[in-house]
């Protein structure tokens, strides 16, 4: 890997996290556009870590609320009424679904998830799924009316992102406003709900990304991917910040147009045998 590609990627890897538009499937594409070759799903979960250092700093008075409130409340039972005792819950039972497909797909995430086919597809496929949400949804509850099988709905959603193309972001808030959640309440615990799969995912990836995983893999040095990972971090904690006030005061639909256009170009670069599918 070179410096640029370093960079680069890491740019795109903050830009793109938290945004519905796949982080995962944007390094993909911009490693096979600019670089001719792909950075791997351990370089994308490696960097991922800045991002969600991101978020822990920008939440941290949200999660040390929580988990102080979710460890009083195994003993205390005056407290598991409070929202944040619940939502301690809803972190967990709601990142279950992520670990369990990771673990049973790890291979398939590697190697055949990757190919560029199957990332175009997605993106386009799911855009769609996204502007039916948007139009559907009635954005009537907050997190105050969050409940159990609403963090298990969007769990299950935020697993289908292991796949390039569909998106964590996406999915997720794609689920909150099919349950109705307004989509400040959808993005917020989005976040929260990210922290486990991806700082467990970037950890469990930090030995698998200094070696190539498949042929025409690019593969980094320690300097490069810290470099990659501090740029993540810088421009994913702006982006947060951004995409919440957005959200508040938006639709979701210049995703849509932006999913659709995409992956329609990334179609027609493999079409006309520009970039290799793998």
């Amino acid at each position: 890997m070179t410096w640029v590609e370093a960079i680069v990627l890491g740019i795109v890897q903050g830009l793109t996290e938290f945004l519905p538009v796949s982080s995962s499937g944007h390094l993909r594409i911009t490693s096979a556009i600019f670089f001719d070759r792909d950075a791997g799903a351990s370089f994308t979960a490696v960097t991922q870590l800045g991002t969600e250092a991101a978020v822990l700093i920008y939440f941290a008075k949200d999660i040390w609320r929580i988990t102080r409130t979710w460890l009083v409340g195994i003993r205390d039972k005056s407290v598991r009424s409070s929202l944040d005792y619940r939502m301690g819950w809803y972190v967990i039972v709601g990142s279950i679904p992520i670990g369990l497909f990771g673990f049973v797909f790890k291979d398939q995430i590697k190697t055949a998830g990757r190919n560029l086919w199957v990332v175009a597809t997605t993106l386009i496929v799911f855009a769609f799924v996204l502007a039916f949400a948007e139009y559907w949804g009635r954005q009537t509850r907050t997190l105050e009316n969050f409940r159990m099988k609403d963090g298990i709905v969007m769990g299950f959603a935020q697993a289908m992102a292991l796949v390039p193309g569909v998106s964590r972001s996406g999915g997720t808030l794609t689920a909150g406003l099919l349950l109705n959640l307004t989509r400040e309440a959808a993005a917020r615990y989005s976040f929260l709900l990210a922290i486990p799969a991806v700082v467990m995912s970037g950890v469990f990836s930090l030995g698998d990304v200094f070696e190539p995983s498949a042929p025409g893999t690019s593969v980094p040095t320690v300097a490069q991917t810290i470099v990659a990972t501090a740029i993540a971090f810088g421009i994913g904690y702006a982006a947060i910040a951004w995409l919440l006030r957005y959200v508040a005061h938006h639709t979701l639909y210049v995703f849509v147009l932006y999913r659709v256009a995409l992956g329609t170009l990334v179609l027609a670069l493999l079409l006309t045998g520009t970039i290799n599918a793998t």
